[in-house]
């Protein structure tokens, strides 16, 4: 955990106790040698940052930046609303079981579905609340009211309340690291978290799948590669595919 000010101190001093790290001095100069990424407190914002010279610069969860405003215009929204079944029924509730950053998460919130968001990574948690809870303080209506149709839980999915599974209507997979093309070059969000905290494992992404079809909503649907194979060779109802990116749809009932 590194303060970028003396003004930042407690509000790391915070974070450290409840991740259970360590707070390194303001001294970001001198830290390359001693640790591999560290957790940025500046201000009311909250970035991830790998040490050593040459890296990536920082990432971080802001909803409101120009990359989300452009996605927003994106025909992979149509593919994502396509594939949860936006427009079948009003006010969708989706379970985003594997939340990472949360960008596809809130797509489904600007298409107007409900969003519990589940990450089990609690380093991963804490900069999703960071970007929540500024969207949601932020004075453009757009952002404020996606976020606040975005609700997040720093659990892993499969202990996520009975009675909050028993109301969703699609449960979303997207295998953060199993589905990527090996000949591809990672993106500095994928290479970072892929190198601190592990990829997921086929083994594991199939439990998920197992659990989540286990579970009572009308559709659950998985983000894949466009070429890969479906989750544990498991054919799903449909695919919603582009160029870029399939979902694979499995139907359980009719939505609505």
């Amino acid at each position: 955990m590194l303060p970028a000010g003396a003004e930042d101190v407690p509000l790391a001093d915070d974070l450290a106790r409840r991740l259970t790290l360590p707070v390194l001095p303001v001294q970001p100069a001198a830290i390359s040698t001693t640790v591999d990424a560290v957790l940025l407190v500046q201000g009311e914002r909250l970035s991830l940052q790998r040490t050593g010279a040459g890296v990536a610069g920082p990432v971080s969860v802001d909803f409101g930046s120009n990359r989300m405003r452009h996605r927003r215009r994106s025909g992979a929204n149509e593919l994502l609303g396509r594939a949860v079944g936006v427009g079948r029924k009003p006010g969708l509730q989706v379970v985003d079981a594997t939340a990472g950053l949360g960008r596809d998460a809130f797509v489904l919130a600007d298409l107007g579905c409900h969003v519990t968001l589940c990450e089990r990574h609690l380093v991963l948690a804490e900069l999703l609340a960071c970007g929540l809870r500024l969207g949601a303080a932020s004075d453009d209506p757009w952002l404020a009211e996606n976020c606040a149709r975005m609700d997040l839980h720093a659990i892993d999915a499969r202990r996520l309340d009975a009675q909050l599974l028993a109301k969703a209507d699609v449960i979303y997979l997207d295998p953060m690291y199993a589905q990527r093309s090996r000949r591809a070059a990672p993106s500095r969000e994928m290479a970072l978290f892929s190198g601190l905290l592990g990829e997921s494992s086929p083994g594991e992404d199939e439990d998920f799948l197992r659990w989540a079809r286990s579970q009572s909503p009308a559709r659950v649907v998985v983000k894949r590669a466009p070429r890969a194979e479906s989750l544990g060779r498991l054919p799903p109802s449909h695919c919603i595919a582009g160029k870029a990116v399939r979902y694979d749809v499995y139907v359980t009932r009719a939505l609505g």
